[in-house]
């Protein structure tokens, strides 16, 4: 056990601070979506994803 920490120990280490910098960004996004907060800024004349749905729809 101790040699697979010594050979693999720098990859988990990566492999940690990596989710747990995922793990804080889900958990950012989630208190900012609950707070009333979103990347949409309600201004559809002004957004592309907005006016590419209408075309769509007709």
């Amino acid at each position: 056990m101790l040699e697979f920490f010594q050979q693999y120990g720098g990859s988990l280490i990566v492999g940690l601070i990596v989710l747990a910098i995922v793990v804080l960004i889900i958990v950012q996004r989630i208190r900012e979506r609950r707070s009333g907060k979103s990347s949409c800024g309600c201004n559809c004349a002004e957004c592309d994803a907005c006016r590419q749905a209408k075309k769509k729809r007709g």
